[in-house]
């Protein structure tokens, strides 16, 4: 009787790894475009392109235009070459010991050149199975359901009340800080534009706010300012929105205008420096208040009447909205906690931080 021969087990390939191993390596690396790369990718990552924009595009022209092994034959020649500069300009300073994760668009060819090539050198490189398609999969699967696990103090207060300064005193306490505004590049409002800040891509955001999520405490509660559904040009996540919006834990905060008008004079202390910029955006809120009061508020942003036009853009706009939205966008609204601010200086809000987080 011939012995019995039983299948061997499946060997794991050391070089071809999953998402559930992305952060277990000493760097990332993306080696798709600097394009791909400015649209979005693994928090972390650093850009090492086999392929420069203009050189893809050319690939690309020729795989679809010529043939597509007239451009492997290219393509081959300019990965080769950038690779080789990226190892003598980045790559030779690491030791024997170092280990990267590779990964390209679909965890193809670009990838796995790079991979194999610090194989070969002696380096333990892996590539990213699936490449950033399988990585943005991740994102969208886990921002519909990890914003669930929860539990929000959502923090609201009408335009200037220091909503995310205080937020940042809560992070500098050691509390679970979610900074909407942060991530987007943006302060919610029709002039929140960021000097010299775009805001990243739609993708982008949601991998920072993944990126974010993932290394919370679920025990803890995760301290967020109420926002709409779009900061800015981005949209929120729908379920992170939904969880925040149904929190019944939620804390207003109350300051006198006189305060508010000096926080946002503080504040936008760059709209003071670059008056033409402010107007411009002030053009957005035509529709709402006619020429007449635009050309009031240009005028006085003109001469410097910093104080009169900031007191009337929050009676006049901001204050009317807030009072509109904020009770239909927050379910507990109508049982949230007051806390009373009177100077909105760093001092106060620290101790309000302090009291927040000991509860």
């Amino acid at each position: 009787m011939s012995a019995l021969i039983l299948p061997r087990p499946a060997v794991r390939n050391p070089e071809i790894v999953s998402t559930d191993q992305l952060f277990e390596y000493a760097q990332i690396i993306d080696v798709r475009s600097p394009a791909e790369f400015e649209e979005d990718h693994v928090p972390g990552a650093i850009n090492c392109p086999v392929l420069s924009n203009e050189e893809r595009i050319r690939v690309g022209t020729l795989y679809k235009q010529v043939s597509p092994f007239d451009a492997k034959k290219v393509g081959a020649a300019l990965v080769a070459k950038n690779i080789a500069r990226h190892l003598e300009e980045q790559f030779c300073q690491h030791e024997k010991s170092w280990r990267p994760l590779i990964y390209c668009w679909r965890g193809g060819s670009r990838s796995g050149a790079m991979t194999h090539i610090l194989r070969q050198v002696g380096w333990q490189a892996s590539q990213l199975h699936g490449g950033y398609k399988v990585y943005r999969g991740l994102v969208l699967n886990e921002l519909a359901e990890l914003p669930k696990a929860f539990r929000y103090r959502v923090i609201c207060g009408a335009t200037g009340s220091a909503k995310s300064r205080l937020l940042e005193q809560i992070a500098a306490q050691g509390g679970q800080v979610l900074d909407l505004e942060g991530l987007a590049c943006h302060k919610g409002s029709v002039l929140g534009v960021l000097p010299n800040q775009p805001q990243p891509a739609q993708k982008m955001f949601e991998s920072r706010v993944w990126n974010a999520l993932r290394q919370f405490d679920v025990a803890k509660p995760v301290f967020i300012e109420a926002e709409s559904k779009k900061i800015g040009k981005l949209r929120l996540p729908e379920a992170l929105f939904d969880a925040m919006a149904a929190s019944g834990e939620v804390i207003q905060i109350h300051a006198p205008v006189e305060a508010r008008v000096d926080f946002l004079l503080r504040d936008y202390d760059y709209f003071l420096k670059d008056p033409v910029s402010l107007q411009t955006q002030l053009d957005y809120l035509f529709r709402l208040h006619g020429h007449a009061v635009i050309n009031r508020w240009k005028e006085w942003a003109e001469k410097g009447e910093w104080n009169t036009l900031v007191t009337e853009l929050l009676v006049m706009h901001y204050d009317p909205s807030y009072t509109r939205s904020t009770p239909h966008n927050l379910s507990g609204f109508a049982q949230a906690r007051t806390l009373d601010l009177s100077q909105l200086s760093t001092a106060e809000l620290s101790l309000a931080a302090t009291e927040l987080l000991s509860d």
